[in-house]
């Protein structure tokens, strides 16, 4: 299993970044995906999931009506569109593979993460 983020950067407040994962090493359309992130200092935080068609969709209360997250599984790919970017969206963002169709917030495997900094 292969995941692999772009799209981080620096960000002004109430601006936007588009990350997306390349998924390979797996059959991508079987399987829930998540974004989740980690703040310097912190713990790991959920920020989206949604299962393995794409139709089911969760959101951490946090980024709810800011953030979306989608999927092609055609092209094996996730992405996370991030929109009025605050500053304690500054963080390193992982895309992450559940274990199952459905998602349940459990992760087997993550990627290496792409960092975004949000700062004027």
């Amino acid at each position: 299993v292969q995941l692999v983020e772009s799209g981080g950067g620096l960000a002004q407040p109430g601006g936007s970044l588009r990350l997306s994962c390349a998924a390979s090493g797996f059959t991508f359309s079987n399987y829930a995906m998540s974004w989740a992130r980690q703040a310097p200092g912190k713990g790991l935080e959920f920020v989206s999931g949604n299962n393995s068609d794409g139709r089911t969709t969760n959101y951490a209360d946090s980024v709810k009506g800011r953030f979306t997250i989608s999927r092609d599984n055609a092209k094996n790919t996730l992405n996370l569109q991030m929109n009025s970017l605050k500053p304690e969206d500054t963080a390193l963002y992982h895309c992450a593979k559940e274990p199952a169709s459905d998602y349940v917030g459990n992760y087997d495997y993550w990627g290496q993460g792409t960092q975004v900094t949000v700062s004027s």
